[in-house]
């Protein structure tokens, strides 16, 4: 017999006979007569009421079920004259198929974020985690379908490469020598698996400008790794990035595409995932609400680094890090910006070339590049994005400039010999969109399974 998902039933506009659901016990109430047993298969936020009475053969049996027993129930889906619910479930038949021990970690109360995080594998039964890993998967689905409508191509870039995007260092090595026990100054990298040194990717951005170059419109979408070593709300050593590339695209035009993302994104999560959004808006975040519409009705600000910098220097403010031209943007920079001054979105473009990496243009005034970031209220820094340095000896200089290796980017810049064209692009952190969308303010509870520093559940 087919499945009813419980979403489904909620919906229905009807009585309907023969519904078979299956999900987890969330709560259950027993009398001589009747179980009244809530359940919930993860499709809603919404569980759905289960009447089973001492009519049924094994109900000696469901009375002493436990939260978090799996059960299959069959029956007729009835209006219920309980309040908060349209309908309830008439029992039929009922099939216990794996019970939970009465020391179920997830009683009926509010459990503290800390805690949960030590059991991340039953989490997701709870109604924050529950709502939290159906609007991540939303999102998902709504991100390729943004770029699937404008006629961009996905493609898959690699995880492990002898790359290094950002040129910071902080990347994961792979290796399958013993190089704990050996002096690394004198490890034979010729003799490793790639025959090189080999890492974990922190930006899938410069093999998809190999793509954009050649298919125009392209997109990657997948994790990222970084070994900064920092036990922060805001990191994770484990995330997703999304990142689009564009040939022939300036700044403006990345500009465009980045704002029409994030406001088209929003308005699609908000009309799709209301009841989980709103559970975050009135437990998460009373603001919530605010912000999201703020970000949907509103055109972003567009300011250069030089006016930012100005803004915050005379803005009579105290901040805990001192506005310096020349210095990269602090959070509390960020959020000055969006959440006291502005009052909405930011875009700062135009950023000193000594605090960007080597792949930006360089603009006419030998000293700034075309770079832009978008602010976010409660986030800050939510896309960062440049028009990408298309000319060979520029590159070249600049390359040099950083400190970065040439010959471990011969291909990066042959690219900029055979058809060399302007292109643009962005990247955006998946999780930071999530904490955007949700009010969430730490990054380990937007991941299924966080990956932090001297963390590392499974």
């Amino acid at each position: 017999m087919k499945r009813t998902k419980i979403k489904d039933c909620h919906n229905q506009t009807q009585p309907l006979e023969n519904v078979f659901v299956k999900g987890w016990i969330r709560t259950k109430r027993d009398s001589k007569e009747f179980s009244f047993i809530e359940i919930n298969d993860g499709s809603s936020l919404k569980n759905l009421q289960v009447l089973a009475d001492a009519a049924l053969k094994n109900y000696d049996d469901i009375k002493k079920l436990a939260t978090g027993s799996a059960i299959a129930v069959k029956g007729k889906l009835v209006p219920s004259p309980g309040k908060g619910q349209q309908w309830e479930l008439s029992a039929q038949f009922f099939d216990i198929i794996g019970e939970s021990p009465s020391n179920y970690p997830l009683q009926k109360k509010r459990h503290t974020d800390e805690f949960l995080r030590t059991i991340a594998h039953l989490r997701p039964r709870t109604n924050k985690y529950g709502a939290m890993f159906r609007i991540r998967s939303e999102l998902a689905y709504r991100i390729h379908s943004f770029f699937h409508h404008k006629g961009f191509q996905y493609i898959h870039t690699p995880i492990i490469t002898g790359s290094d995007c950002e040129g910071a260092g902080e990347l994961f090595q792979i290796t399958t020598l013993d190089i704990a026990n050996t002096d690394k100054l004198q490890v034979d990298f010729s003799r490793d698996f790639f025959g090189k040194e080999a890492f974990l990717t922190v930006s899938g951005q410069l093999a998809v400008e190999m793509f954009a170059l050649s298919l125009g419109e392209v997109y990657t979408f997948g994790p990222t790794f970084r070994a900064e070593n920092s036990n922060t709300r805001r990191h994770a050593a484990e995330f997703w990035m999304v990142e689009p590339e564009m040939a022939f695209y300036d700044l403006n035009d990345t500009i465009s595409l980045a704002e029409q993302f994030i406001q088209t994104i929003t308005h699609e999560i908000m009309n799709n995932c209301f009841d989980d959004i709103e559970l975050f808006a009135r437990f998460v975040d009373k603001q919530l609400m605010h912000t999201l519409n703020t970000i949907v009705q509103n055109k972003f600000e567009r300011i250069s680094y030089t006016e930012a910098v100005h803004l915050l220097k005379t803005s009579g403010k105290q901040f805990d890090y001192e506005v310096i031209h020349g210095k990269d943007l602090q959070a509390e920079h960020e959020r000055y910006l969006t959440d006291d001054y502005f009052k909405k979105p930011v875009i700062v473009y135009n950023y000193p070339k000594t605090i960007k990496p080597f792949y930006m243009r360089l603009n006419d005034d030998q000293s700034t590049v075309a770079a832009m970031d978008i602010l976010v209220p409660n986030i800050g820094e939510i896309i960062g994005g440049s028009q990408r340095e298309e000319r060979y000896d520029i590159l070249l200089e600049r390359m040099k400039e950083t400190g970065i290796q040439t010959e471990n980017y011969s291909w990066y810049l042959d690219s900029r010999v055979y058809g060399s064209a302007p292109h643009s692009g962005f990247g955006l952190g998946f999780e930071r969109f999530l904490m955007l969308l949700t009010g969430v303010q730490n990054i380990r509870d937007v991941i299924p399974f966080p990956r932090t520093p001297k963390q590392l559940f499974f």
